[in-house]
């Protein structure tokens, strides 16, 4: 899915999308009316506008024969930030690629003034298609949620899309990851050599802008029909969001801006936290602006992460005192396996494998059913035996700071420890942020972002969970 807009509220864009193989486009229309990752590498964090900051992919458990995808741009919105409020740029080119024959290269071509491409044919599936106001406040958009639900599309073939300000869905306590992973929550005093306390959803209050889409899978796959069972060769598809930008930008004297020649990639997002917490400072804008199919040349930043040093230096000696042992900082082709190829099952069964070629995708199985409505999943996904969420995808719910930083610290779930032999030490296997879930309610229904805080009334970084959910 490639699209890119600027849209003051309230405003309209067009959409286009190549529902066969390649990416979805959003594209501006001038409007009518008036209307992860965050900040993860050092250019793309002067760019709010052009900056992914999460990116979804799940089977929809009330279409279960569709995929929602959900690509987020716009770190951190303010959402009393006006009088210029947050909004799509009308110069930045955003995408949601769809990789379905494993090879890392997006393989559905699509753009949002809703154009439909494949095999080199385009047919405009719809046009203007409006995109809701931001939330401002009870005056200036009263009953915001059916303005919003105005907004949501429905297209050709049965897809739904959506554009527009929401809730940021992530939540993670910020504050303690980024300083040195030094973790606060009190679950994990006995490890901490900080003063202990519950985790702070450093996410929770902001706002970022959503593009959302929902496909029937038999579009999706790569020989266009529903998945046999999991197995089926054709069942895994790969997704990642991106966001480009027009190589020359020039300012003139009269304050206008004129962009010209080809686009250029410069933010990409897919698994969580991998630009922030395993590609290093120097080479973060470099893997924004490179092709997932690329990706074997960042494998040794898997294979020996930094993050796992930080966790020996800060909880090391606490862990081993408790029974558990130390992270391996070396030979993690573990992370390789579950990150950048997808994970297969012993027995030629496949989770969410797409092969040998390392790419940085979620990588969902399409034929593995929803278990539960939209927010219920068990938050450890995988991890607790759950195969509907992440890493197979990724759901709302998922709490893939908990999962990951358990990755790195080697505390697998029992269910992979079972399978593959991986590490499931003991108290390895508890560390956590301690926010375990999102500060706003999901929606049962698309686009399922929760409703974006009102900038009228609104507060930030709220405590999270006080309880970290523990493996069996």
């Amino acid at each position: 899915m490639k699209s890119h807009g600027r849209t003051p509220s309230p405003s309209v864009v067009g959409a286009c999308a190549a529902l066969g193989l390649g990416a979805l486009l959003l594209s501006p229309v001038v409007p009518t009316a008036g209307a992860s990752s965050h900040r993860e590498a050092p250019l793309i964090s002067q760019d709010p506008e052009a900056d992914n900051t999460d990116t979804y992919a799940f089977v929809s458990p009330d279409r279960p024969d569709t995929v929602t995808i959900v690509a987020n741009y716009i770190p951190l919105e303010e959402p009393a930030g006006g009088p210029n409020f947050a909004a799509f740029g009308d110069d930045v080119l955003y995408a949601i690629n769809i990789d379905n024959d494993g090879d890392g290269e997006e393989d559905m071509p699509q753009t949002y003034t809703v154009t439909r491409v494949e095999r080199g044919k385009r047919s405009v599936l719809a046009t203007r298609v409006k995109i809701p106001p931001v939330n401002v406040g009870p005056r200036s958009t009263p009953d915001y949620e059916a303005l919003a639900a105005a907004a949501v599309t429905d297209l050709p073939g049965g897809v739904e899309v959506f554009a527009g300000q929401r809730d940021d869905p992530f939540f993670v306590d910020l504050g303690s990851v980024f300083d040195l992973a030094g973790l606060r929550p009190f679950n994990n005093a006995h490890l901490l050599p900080l003063d202990p306390g519950p985790g702070v959803d450093g996410v929770g209050g902001f706002n970022t802008h959503s593009i959302v889409i929902q496909v029937p899978i038999d579009q999706l796959t790569r020989n266009h029909k529903m998945p046999r069972g999991p197995d089926d060769p054709a069942a895994v598809i790969g997704v990642y969001a991106s966001a480009s930008r027009q190589r020359m930008r020039v300012l003139r004297d009269d304050g206008s801006i004129q962009n010209g020649e080809r686009w250029v990639q410069v933010s990409r997002l897919a698994e969580p936290l991998i630009n922030e917490l395993i590609i290093p400072l120097g080479m973060k804008d470099f893997w924004n602006r490179s092709d997932p199919a690329h990706d074997e040349r960042f494998a040794q930043f898997y294979r020996s992460p930094e993050l796992a040093r930080v966790v020996n230096v800060l909880y090391g000696d606490a862990l081993v005192a408790l029974g558990g042992a130390p992270a391996r900082t070396t030979n993690r082709d573990d992370l390789v396996l579950i990150l950048l190829t997808g994970v297969p099952l012993p027995g030629g069964h496949n989770l969410n494998s797409t092969g040998k070629t390392k790419a940085d995708l979620i990588r969902l199985n399409t034929a593995i059913a929803p278990t539960h409505p939209v927010g219920q999943g068990d938050p450890l996904g995988v991890l607790n035996g759950d195969l509907a969420g992440f890493p197979n995808g990724r759901r709302l719910e998922d709490d893939v700071t908990d999962i990951e930083l358990r990755a790195v610290a080697d505390g697998y779930g029992t269910l992979l420890n079972g399978l593959f032999g991986l590490p499931n030490h003991s108290p390895n296997n508890q560390i956590g942020d301690g926010v375990n879930q999102n500060d706003v309610p999901f929606l049962e229904h698309f686009p399922y972002v929760g409703t974006p805080n009102q900038g009228y009334a609104h507060e930030h970084h709220r405590v999270g969970s006080t309880s970290t959910p523990h493996l069996d």
